[in-house]
Order: C-alpha cells, then sequence, then structure tokens
C-alpha cells in the first residue's frame, strides 16, 4: 500500500528508527529490539494516535505540519542499530552544543561523546548472490552476533544443494580460531554431486571467496547506547524549536496568534512523549551496560614451589601429582615446551643428604588448576591471605565491563596504567565507520579512560600509545579527562626505518603519559628513574671479593679494578667502571669535592693521619662551612690521600645514583619484539606485540616493588610480561591486572604468562637449560558480558503491557523478571515462599560456573582474606572471608537475596 500522506511517513519512520533495521541471526540485543517492536505495535503506537488526534480536535489544520516537523526533527537522531545521537544534521540548520564546561574550554568535541560504545557489527541478512554461473544462498538465521568488538572471521559451512542448484551455507562467527574450510566445502559439494573428481560443477576457490566477499559487502555499523537520551532528545528538541520560532529565515513573516502558539504546544507536548517513552528502551540499555557481571570459570595458575612452601603445601602437591588431571597437566607442560617427552610427576622431587625438595629444574613448573578441580579448593585454603598472596588477574571481558564491575575492589589501588589501544588504522581489532573515524574511537575511548581513572592512586601514572591517526584527538581527551595540569608528555618509541611510505619513513609510536595529580607527585617528591644496566652485575662481584678478603677494603678495590678490566667491550657494567673503591657503606667513586662554578669558601680541613691542613681545591670546598665539612668527614663520605698534599675527594656512592631519568625516548626495533615472542610462543599468529623492555621501563620508573598495574587492553599480555620479569630482576612484588576480550586470551596471553613465569628464554617456542624461572601464583576468569546478560534476561512479550498511567513516562519494564528467571532455559532463578516468608536464590541456573566469591569481592569492594571448604563437601569452596573479616557464602546455590539483587534485578 503506498504511503501518501506526511502522518503515513511519520509513523513508518518513528517504527524504523525506534526498532532498528531488520536484522537476521540471534543474539540478545535482536531479542529485545524484537520485544521492543512488540511494545511499540500494541502498546504506545495505539495510544500515541489517539493522544494525537485528540490533541490535534482544536486544530484539524495542524495534521500534516505537525507529522512533518515530527519526521524532520526525529528523523536526525537515530541510526540503523537503534542508536540515538547526532546521527545527520542537515548543514543549513545551526545546532548549538555545549562544548566547554563552567570552569574550562574544551577543545575537543565529537559527535558521539554523549555514549557508551558497544562494538561495531554487520547487519548481516540472509541473501542470495550469482558469481561465475552459480548461484549461492548465505543463511545468517543462526548467526550469533558478536558479544563485543572483538575481531573475529566469519565462518562458512556448506549445508545443503537444493533441486534448482542453489548452494545454501551457513554463517557464523569464528571461535577458539577457526576457519573456513575451503576444501573441505568443495569437497562436500563434490559429494552431493555424486562426482569422483573434480568437474567444472563445482566452484573453484576463486569463486567461493568471491562470493563471500559479496556476502560481506552488507552494511557495518557502530552500537552505542546513549547515556541519558531524555535529557539529550529534550535539549535538542528545545534547541530545534528555538531556532524555528526565532531564526529569521524560519519565521518567513508567520505571525504568532494564540493559535499558532498553542499548536507549537502541541508539537512540543507530542514530541516530548515519543522522547520519553524512546528514553525507557534506552535506559534500560544503560542499566545493562553497566549492571555489575558475574565472574565466570574462574581457575588459578600457581607454580610448583609456591603450594610446596606454605604450610601443608607438601601434601597438597602430593595430591597433586597423583591426580587423574595430572595426565592432562604433563601434556599441557610438553606442549608448552617446558618439560621433554619422557617426563613423569615422580622428576619434580629430588631426594639427597638435604631432604626431599623441589627439583631446581621444575621448581616453576605452572600447575593450571582447571584439571584439578576438585582440589582448588585445597590449594586456596593454603593462603591466610588470597588476593594479596596473587601476583595478578588476567581477565577474558569486554574492557569496559571489567572496569565498570572491577571498580569497587580496585578503586584507588593502581599505580601504573599502561594500555595499547587500536590505532584506529582499518586494520586492528577496532573497525570504525569511516564517517565517524575518531568520533567511534574517541567514543570508546573515554568511556573507559574515565573508569580507568577511578581505579588509580592519587601518585598514580597513565601511559597511552596511539600512532599518528589518533595523537591530537587522544592527547585533547586524555586533557579533559585527567586536566591539561596534569600532562607529563607523549614519548617517542622509535621502532625502526621504514621503505613502504610515499613521503616520509613514519616509523614512530608515541607513549601519551598523563598522571592523577601532579600536584601529589611534586609534595612526594616523586622522579621517575629507571635502574642503570649492569648495576647488580657489580654489587654481585663486590659480594664475592668480601668473602674472599673480609673487610679488606684495599684489596677489595683493586681487586674490583682488575674486574672492571676483564669485561668485554659493551658490558653494561663498565659504564659504571669509575665505581671502583669499596668501603664499608658500598661501592663509591672518589669525585670532585670542590664549589661548582669557583668562589667556594677555602677554610683549612686537617688530614685525619697527618693532622696537617690538607690541600684546598682551586673553586673552594663545596660544603659552605667547617661545621658542615666536619660532619661529612664524620658520615664516611669524605675520602683522604694518603697525606695531605693531595685534595680529598667526595664519595659518590653507586647505590645513591643507580637510577637515571626516565628517557621520553625509546630506540628499539619493533621487529625484536615479534622475534622475542615468536620464540616464547613457538609460532607467529601474533604479529604486532609491544615490547617488554620499554613497558618494563616504564613501571620500573613508576612504580615501588609492591605497586599494581594494569592493562586494559592487554593483547597477547606483554604488560604482564614485563611485570614478571621486572618482579624477577629486582626481588619486586608488583602485581597486574590485565583485561583481554579476543579468542587470544587462551591461545597466545595465557600461555605466554605460563612460559615467561617458567624461564626468561625461550628459543622455538622450548624452555632454553639455562633460563631462569620465577614463583608465581595469577588467577584467571572470564566476566559475564552485556550480550549475555541480554540473551538470559526474561522480559514479557506475551500480551500487550500493562499501564498504570501512561506508556511514556513509567517505568514499562517494572514487571518484567529480568533475570530473576533464565529466558533461555526458563528455569526460575529466585523463587518466593510465602509459606516459609523467604527468597530462594539459585544463581547456578544462569551459569553453572559461577565464582561467587570474586562476584563479591567485585561488588562489595572488599578483598578476599580466605576460602573456607563446605562442611559437607570439602572439595567446594563454603565461605568467603574478607579482609576486614566479613564472611559471606561462596555457594551460589544458596545466596542471600540482598546480595544477589544487584546482579539479577536492576
Amino acid at each position: 500500500m503506498p504511503i501518501t500522506t506526511k502522518e503515513d511517513i511519520f509513523f513508518k519512520a518513528l517504527r524504523d528508527v525506534f526498532v532498528g533495521a531488520r536484522v537476521d541471526g540471534e543474539s540478545g540485543f535482536v531479542n529485545l529490539m524484537r520485544i521492543k517492536s512488540r511494545y511499540y505495535e500494541n502498546g504506545v503506537f495505539p495510544r500515541l494516535q489517539k493522544d494525537i488526534d485528540k490533541a490535534l480536535e482544536p486544530f484539524p489544520e495542524f495534521r500534516e505540519e505537525l507529522f512533518d516537523k515530527l519526521y524532520s526533527f526525529f528523523k536526525r537522531y537515530f541510526s540503523e542499530s537503534a542508536s540515538i545521537y547526532f546521527r545527520f544534521t542537515p548543514p543549513h540548520e545551526h545546532v548549538y552544543e555545549k562544548v566547554y564546561t563552567d570552569d574550562r574550554d574544551v577543545a575537543l568535541f565529537w559527535k558521539t561523546h554523549m555514549l557508551y560504545y558497544v562494538k561495531t557489527d554487520r547487519l548481516f541478512k540472509s541473501m542470495t548472490v550469482e558469481v561465475d554461473g552459480f548461484r549461492f544462498t548465505f543463511d545468517v538465521s543462526t548467526l550469533e552476533h558478536k558479544r563485543a568488538n572483538e575481531k573475529r572471521a566469519l565462518v562458512y559451512t556448506f549445508k545443503e544443494r537444493r533441486e534448482d542448484g542453489t548452494l545454501v551455507f551457513t554463517v557464523t562467527y569464528s571461535e577458539q580460531g577457526r576457519r573456513t574450510d575451503i576444501d573441505g566445502i568443495r569437497k562436500a559439494i563434490k559429494g552431493v554431486l555424486g562426482l569422483k573428481n573434480y568437474t567444472p560443477q563445482v566452484p573453484s576457490e576463486e569463486t567461493l571467496e568471491r562470493a563471500f566477499r559479496l556476502f560481506e559487502r552488507q552494511s557495518e555499523v557502530d552500537y552505542f547506547i546513549n547515556k541519558n537520551a531524555r535529557q539529550f532528545l529534550q535539549e535538542q528538541f528545545d534547541l530545534w524549536l528555538y531556532q524555528y520560532v526565532f531564526e529569521p529565515e524560519q519565521r518567513q513573516g508567520t505571525v504568532w496568534t494564540e493559535r499558532r502558539i498553542r499548536q507549537l504546544q502541541v508539537l512540543k507536548e507530542i514530541a516530548y512523549k515519543i522522547i520519553d517513552f524512546i528514553a525507557q528502551f534506552e535506559d534500560e540499555l544503560v542499566r545493562i551496560w553497566n549492571k555489575p557481571k558475574f565472574v565466570l570459570g574462574s581457575h588459578y595458575v600457581i607454580t610448583l614451589d609456591r603450594i610446596a612452601k606454605q604450610e601443608g603445601g607438601p601434601e597438597v602437591l602430593e595430591r597433586l601429582l597423583a591426580h587423574p588431571g595430572m595426565v592432562s597437566q604433563v601434556q599441557e607442560w610438553r606442549e608448552l615446551g617446558m618439560v621433554e617427552e619422557d617426563f613423569t610427576p615422580e622428576q619434580v622431587w629430588v631426594s639427597d643428604l638435604m631432604g626431599k625438595r623441589l627439583h631446581e629444574r621444575y621448581q616453576y613448573l605452572p600447575l593450571d588448576t582447571k584439571y584439578f578441580p576438585d582440589l582448588e579448593t585445597a590449594i586456596l585454603t593454603l593462603f591466610d591471605h588470597l588476593d594479596e598472596a596473587l601476583d595478578g588477574w588476567l581477565v577474558h571481558s569486554e574492557n569496559y565491563q571489567a572496569l565498570n564491575t572491577m571498580l569497587p575492589k580496585f578503586r584507588g589501588r593502581v599505580k601504573t596504567i599502561y594500555i595499547d589501544p587500536p590505532y584506529n588504522t582499518g586494520s586492528d581489532e577496532f573497525i570504525y565507520r569511516d564517517q565517524f573515524r575518531h568520533s567511534s574511537w574517541l567514543t570508546m575511548m573515554e568511556n573507559r579512560l574515565r573508569l580507568a581513572r577511578e581505579w588509580m592512586r592519587e601518585d598514580g601514572a597513565i601511559f597511552v600509545s596511539v600512532d599518528d591517526n589518533e595523537h591530537s584527538e587522544a592527547w585533547k581527551l586524555m586533557e579533559m579527562i585527567f586536566g591539561s595540569e596534569n600532562a607529563i608528555t607523549s614519548m617517542v618509541w622509535e621502532g625502526g626505518p621504514k621503505n613502504d611510505s610515499r613521503f616520509i619513513s613514519v616509523s614512530q609510536d608515541y607513549i601519551i603519559a598523563f598522571v592523577k595529580n601532579k600536584t601529589h607527585l611534586a609534595e612526594k617528591g616523586e622522579v621517575w628513574r629507571i635502574r642503570k644496566g649492569g648495576i647488580d652485575e657489580i654489587y654481585k662481584q663486590v659480594e664475592r671479593l668480601k668473602h674472599e678478603y673480609g673487610n679488606d677494603y684495599e684489596r677489595i678495590s683493586e681487586a674490583l679494578k682488575e674486574w672492571y678490566r676483564t669485561l668485554p667491550k659493551g658490558h653494561p657494567a663498565r659504564a659504571h667502571r669509575h665505581y671502583n673503591m669499596v668501603d664499608e657503606r658500598g661501592v663509591f667513586f672518589p669525585g670532585d669535592i670542590s664549589w661548582p662554578g669557583g668562589g667556594g669558601p677555602a677554610y683549612e680541613v686537617l688530614h685525619p693521619t697527618t693532622r696537617k691542613p690538607v690541600a684546598k681545591p682551586a673553586r673552594g670546598w663545596v660544603f659552605p662551612s667547617p661545621e658542615r665539612m666536619q660532619q661529612a668527614i664524620d658520615e664516611g663520605r669524605v675520602y683522604f690521600g694518603p697525606d695531605e698534599t693531595s685534595v680529598p675527594k667526595l664519595k659518590r656512592y653507586l647505590h645513591e645514583t643507580e637510577g637515571q631519568v626516565l628517557s621520553p625516548v625509546f630506540y628499539k626495533d619493533r621487529r625484536a619484539a615479534f622475534q622475542q615472542l615468536r620464540h616464547i610462543l613457538g609460532h607467529d599468529k601474533f604479529r604486532n606485540p609491544k615490547d617488554p623492555e620499554i613497558i618494563q621501563k616504564i613501571v620500573e620508573a613508576t612504580t615501588d616493588r609492591s605497586s599494581l598495574v594494569l592493562d586494559f587492553f592487554a593483547g597477547s599480555g606483554t604488560t604482564a610480561h614485563a611485570v614478571i620479569n621486572l618482579n624477577r630482576e629486582d626481588g619486586g612484588r608488583r602485581k597486574y591486572i590485565l583485561v583481554e576480550m579476543a579468542d587470544y586470551f587462551h591461545t597466545v596471553l595465557l600461555p605466554r604468562i605460563k612460559k615467561v613465569a617458567f624461564s626468561d628464554k625461550w628459543k622455538d617456542g622450548r624452555a632454553q637449560p639455562d633460563g631462569k624461572g620465577t614463583s608465581h601464583f595469577v588467577k584467571y576468569f572470564r566476566l559475564e558480558q552485556y550480550e549475555e546478560v541480554l540473551r538470559k534476561a526474561h522480559y514479557r512479550d506475551d500480551d500487550a503491557p500493562l499501564f498504570l498511567q501512561d506508556p511514556y513516562t513509567q517505568y514499562v519494564f517494572l514487571r518484567d523478571p529480568k533475570m530473576l528467571d533464565n529466558a533461555e532455559t526458563g528455569e526460575p532463578v529466585v523463587e518466593v515462599d510465602t509459606g516459609q516468608d523467604e527468597i530462594r536464590v539459585d544463581l547456578s541456573k544462569l551459569y553453572p560456573d559461577i565464582d561467587l566469591a570474586e562476584t563479591l569481592s567485585c561488588l562489595m569492594g572488599r578483598w578476599i582474606r580466605r576460602i573456607h571448604p563446605d562442611e559437607d563437601e570439602p572439595a567446594r569452596p563454603g565461605k568467603v572471608e574478607f579482609e576486614d573479616g566479613i564472611m559471606v557464602t561462596a555457594d551460589p546455590k544458596n545466596i542471600p537475596w540482598t546480595s544477589a539483587m544487584p546482579l539479577v534485578f536492576w
């Protein structure tokens, strides 16, 4: 039926923009859009028509104009994904925006700044294409859409050949790196045709790839959620109406009679009603997006030595070594290149005159508790303060969900943040729409950086890697969030020349450095220094010489000078060879004791042995008075010659000058990081890792030895690698938190952490005999995701909504059970027993692998002290004790309603 009136055009457009473009496939978001459509069709649409008819009774002539103006306003703020923002603003219409704050100007403004960025995805529809005489149909009816903005390839599977010759394919997203098997597809088609050999009846590999590319040309959209859709649309409507009334080009001689003003009042009332109802659904998405998420599938990686040295640990370790899961664990160790094929669990022990102990070669083997589910609790109960004992947390999640969910637990605890977000080049994990190039990227970053700031200590620092593509926008964004007064600098990583640039070789990346509170750092007197290379070797040599010569510091000093002469060129310790004297305070070199620039005091100083005045420096003494000089002598900081004829020297100790201020420029060939990771993993599937040496320097300069480091764009795990290496070198206990959403969390990141803990030297995926391991204990888990909540949340769609007042202002989702029921299974999660006057909650009906202890730890903002086993089933956790002494159940099947409510009802 043709659409002719402006009223028809408006209602069709409202239906389209409100519900969004039709999308085939399965996802929680699609399910909610279907329910949204039913609410619109059965509830709001009929009511809105009646309200408009009633409002127009005094003004029948205003009907067409009303719908025309409603259409012209609302069409500008909706997208194919039903997101609400500055979708289209005609250049001839002025849109005034507040681009400043009350206390300072803001140079950066972007059109999606009022949104949460969710993901970029394609609006796939089932379709048929013809290529080289073949007819292909792609069925996406069961396609599960991306859960977040992870980079995932499409996988095509041959389904059937129809009678008309059409070849039908199902389309899915890849899981665990799965790819399309084109050879298998051609073989299947050949089999369906009953052919023994390939003939022209079977499409070639090139034909299939062309068909796949045609299918993938479908629309790609950004999914956003408006943080406050009601406020945004009302403000925009008021501006739009103001312009219509007062702009000269809009008035066109209109006479503003009382009737005309009343007509515009009707326009505003109807527009506000539409905005109110639209905001109901957008607000619901905001609630789901920000809902605390469940911690799922938790396990631990712990080196054998960490278990063995706990009280009761050797007994637990013996049970682990005899456990059936040890077969799978040993196989993993073999695959990771840690042990040989003939390795057996008994080899981890050595017995000699010293007794029974762990073999030096195997003491840092990383045990993964996923192979020992019934002994995991026994391991955890070994530790008196579990969270303090952990060295890190690895979180498989979209990073906004992780930052938001875990914030109560880690608020104000992080000393250093390093992130390497996607640079918006189109070739990485972040795929943006071209017309929203900077806008989508900035929204994604702004959402996450504002949360990250809350994680930081007052003396915390943040480092953000970017390239030329987003540097200027990123800097302005950082100024907006952290304040321009807290900017430090843009560091440069020169990664080696590139010969593929057209004009200038662009081989540098930038690392933008900001702090949370520069004034606080200044008051602390904090300086970012890194330890000079070769220092540890000097200290070790001095200790060996002390063991040989005792307290004969003259002989020790002569031997130290000789040791320096034996070092090869390029050895880092050679740079400090002027530190060649030793006393009871340490290694020093006798430096200049004169006043800088000359003109210092010339008082007499007596030689401690001859008691005669010593020779004076030409520029005068560095100490302004005899009393200050005597204090330095008494402290042993002045070095005298054999007699008074030589000028004394000032002892400058190595331990006081072993650090140097962090440089803003790093020269490191980026290929070195790739080669290092290739040797660790034994393959080259992760192409662009960051260099752990660079991150290690940043972490070393900005943390103390017990600091917490965060990376919420973890990639291959380089930041954890850097922290582990640094702790191995200086004996620190820095902790790290890594967040990564991609599938390679399990195939790259987690194996890398296990390998780096076991050894610091790898080649072709095999640990080298001279490598050094380190004791390590890390927890890994995944978080419930936004898409999963949308799938499991139960929204009633069996009849029209019940409106107590009106469909515009009341909360239309109030009667929906949300996650009190599991929409996927129909099982009740929360049951009310009126007879017993109690509410029973069984969260396992939602997810079978909930880690309730960690979930509540994040929700309540309390660190876990101990996990207590269940009294009836000791293999299961019974209660969790937090560091403040509060004890709650750790059983998802028996959680109090008050604790569960924020997780299942919003």
